[in-house]
């Protein structure tokens, strides 16, 4: 015979311990406005529901209301590596914990699938890595669904995650004795909000530091013009290259070798997002990797109070990146 694990706390058991109503409990963990109770009340219910971990039954409550219980996650059609599967299994766990069921949503050139989605499923939020564009982006504004992204208000716990890794790269390049950088596009324009997304960080960065406006390449993602746009960049009197992506570093490693030149001695190059490959490259390459789970508790809690549940405490963003220090820097 199975034996039966302990019943899940419910609503009944949180107010039975804070001596308070179900009601009250509803009130208090709902932040519903309109409600006077005290703050010696709300401490209470707090209190009990954390030493009985209660978790408020989402599935239940958007059954009662018509709602779907469903997040939409959009994974773009940009190459960020095992990040945003682990981030997605990750968030699928932790929805499912508050009875929110994660639908996966990979990202089409015409948006349709994430149109559908919104039509068929009724999501009661859209999460994804960049904001949402075309035909995905005025589905989900007219159905007035709450989108939360990298840089979206509700992730302010994540602070401007782009200034921040702007920061870290320049500090780290700075402190090497580099003054003039430059930053490496790739020539795939699917990819392009993505390199937007983090040159602007750089250059908030670089300001700080006094340094001049960073020079902008872009390279083929086959090499073939990679050696001619380092050959400018020294030129130029660059001496450290930034690139939006470990791939597009690796590009610029190629054109590096393929001019004749050194990596780091004539030109360091750094990426960012911390590839696998990266410690095998020629050389192996310096890049900044991002972890999954930090991502995913700030997200978590920035979802889980979009939909009038929020934490009693709010997750640190400090671990969300780190410098992985290689031979190219």
């Amino acid at each position: 015979m199975g034996v039966k694990g302990a019943a899940r706390p419910t609503k009944a058991d949180v107010a039975r311990l804070a001596k308070v109503s179900p009601a009250t409990v509803t009130y208090v963990l709902n932040d519903v406005a309109g409600q006077t109770i005290s703050a010696q009340t709300k401490a209470a219910v707090h209190a009990a529901a954390k030493e009985l971990g209660y978790r408020p039954n989402l599935a239940a409550r958007n059954l009662a209301v018509g709602g779907s219980g469903v997040v939409l996650y959009v994974v773009p059609r940009i190459s960020l590596g095992d990040l945003l599967i682990e981030v997605g299994s990750r968030l699928t766990t932790a929805l499912a914990r508050h009875g929110v069921v994660l639908s996966l949503q990979f990202e089409t050139e015409d948006g349709r699938n994430v149109v559908d989605a919104i039509a068929d499923l009724n999501p009661i939020a859209v999460t994804s890595v960049f904001p949402l564009s075309g035909a995905a982006l005025e589905a989900v504004t007219e159905a007035r669904i709450p989108q939360i992204h990298l840089g979206s208000a509700q992730l302010h716990a994540m602070g401007k995650l782009d200034e921040a890794i702007g920061a870290m790269r320049v500090e780290h390049l700075v402190s090497r004795g580099h003054r003039r950088l430059a930053f490496a596009f790739s020539d795939l324009e699917r990819v392009r909000p993505l390199g937007e997304y983090w040159l602007e960080g750089l250059r908030v960065a670089a300001a700080a530091h006094g340094l001049s406006e960073l020079e902008i390449g872009t390279v083929a993602t086959d090499g073939t013009d990679a050696a001619d746009v380092v050959r400018r960049w020294v030129a130029d009197g660059v001496t450290a290259v930034c690139a939006e992506s470990d791939e597009t570093a690796m590009v610029v490693l190629h054109g590096v070798r393929e001019a004749g030149l050194d990596c780091p001695d004539d030109l360091a190059v750094m990426g960012v997002d911390a590839r696998a490959l990266g410690a095998v490259s020629g050389p192996p390459l310096t890049s900044v990797a991002f972890d999954a789970a930090t991502i995913v508790d700030v997200s978590t809690a920035a979802m889980m109070a979009e939909l009038g549940y929020p934490p009693l405490r709010e997750p640190s963003s400090d671990n969300v990146a780190r410098l992985i220090q290689r031979a190219s820097t």
